[in-house]
């Protein structure tokens, strides 16, 4: 049986997705890679290097690096 405890706070959910569907907003859940995951960090630098030697992306990367800097100008 669930505890006293258990229900206030599934009600305090229940009251604030209530009040931000009202807003307009929805819910959303979204799956991103697991940075923890073994083997990871190694994919990355194999998807930045093959990236990286693209002629495709060159004016990505160049645009990337020229405004890398305008929070700290």
């Amino acid at each position: 049986m669930p505890s006293e405890t258990h229900l206030r706070s599934k009600e305090k959910q229940s009251r604030y997705r209530s009040r931000l569907r009202q807003k307009g907003l929805r819910p959303v859940q979204i799956w991103v890679p697991d940075t923890r995951a073994a083997g990871f960090a190694t994919e990355c630098r194999r998807q930045a290097r093959l990236v990286a030697r693209s002629a495709q992306e060159r004016p990505v990367l160049d645009f990337i690096s020229e405004i890398a800097d305008w929070d700290n100008g």
